[in-house]
């Protein structure tokens, strides 16, 4: 009878019929893993969590409660899944310094003229950088980069070479930028997209008229008539002669004409005479 085998109804009482079916005659031994005992088909799934830490360090089968054939070690930490969203995480801790970090991007700057900034144009630059090579040592590498200066770039533009900067050992390669400089222009000032001419005329250029010529950046002859009586502080806007506008192709700034009056020191009386008359003073 089956209840009254003690080891039977144990048996029944953990594993029902199946287990029966599957228990040995007697007198046959039964194997048994680690400390535990055997159970149907000679496996006891609990002591498959010793199996697991001897790799791991943390049971996937446990939370933390105790019982016969549980191992020691998981008595106190709550098995793999019980520490979810603790500190010594065992995920966390095989993923923590193994991503390589990047370092900051390394920055150059990149002079350019005014004509080349109102133009465009290509440069190429040599580069030396540091890289790390199969062996893993550091060496020094040459390559030629090229960059398309766009028309209207302004100074602070920037140019990014990704991964094109010094390699450290267990570290990203990092990002070789080019910061354009504007190189100050005999004639020209910039102020954002305008471009900016300060002309000089005598007292009779202001009262009676004046052509300015001018060279533009792009080598065009400029001549601008001016017939208003120009007094000192007096500027003259040519429309769309400035800068082109990077974000709006095909449109440009203003050219701006600023005048200084020279006045004379000195007059001979006729002069003076001359003057009242023409002045009517």
């Amino acid at each position: 009878m089956v209840l009254s085998d003690p080891q039977k109804r144990t048996i029944y009482d953990q594993y029902g019929e199946e287990g029966l079916k599957d228990m040995p005659p007697p007198g046959s031994s039964v194997p048994s893993f680690g400390n535990g005992t055997g159970g149907p088909n000679g496996f006891n799934p609990r002591n498959a969590e010793d199996i697991f830490a001897e790799f791991f360090g943390s049971s996937p089968f446990g939370f933390g409660s105790s019982g016969p054939g549980r191992s020691s070690r998981f008595q106190s930490d709550g098995g793999m899944f019980g520490r979810f969203g603790s500190t010594d995480n065992i995920f966390r801790s095989y993923n923590e310094g193994t991503v390589p970090r990047k370092p900051p991007p390394v920055e150059s700057k990149l002079p350019c003229s005014l004509e080349e900034l109102y133009t465009g144009s290509t440069r190429k630059m040599k580069i030396s950088r540091t890289v790390v090579n199969a062996a893993g040592r550091q060496v020094q590498e040459s390559e030629i980069v090229t960059i398309d200066v766009k028309p209207g770039w302004k100074k602070g533009t920037k140019i990014t070479f990704p991964d094109k900067g010094n390699e450290q050992p267990n570290q990203l390669p990092a990002d070789l930028v080019f910061v354009i400089d504007e190189k100050p222009h005999d004639f020209y000032k910039r102020d954002g997209n305008d471009l900016v001419v300060n002309q000089r005329v005598s007292l009779a250029e202001a009262l009676g008229g004046k052509t300015i010529n001018l060279v533009s950046l792009d080598g065009r002859n400029l001549s601008l008539p001016v017939t208003d009586i120009i007094n000192p502080g007096y500027e003259l806007v040519v429309a769309r002669e400035g800068m082109p506008i990077a974000k709006e192709p095909g449109n440009r700034g203003d050219l701006r004409i600023k005048f200084d009056v020279k006045f004379p020191t000195r007059l001979t009386p006729e002069q003076r005479a001359g003057l009242k008359r023409a002045l009517g003073g």
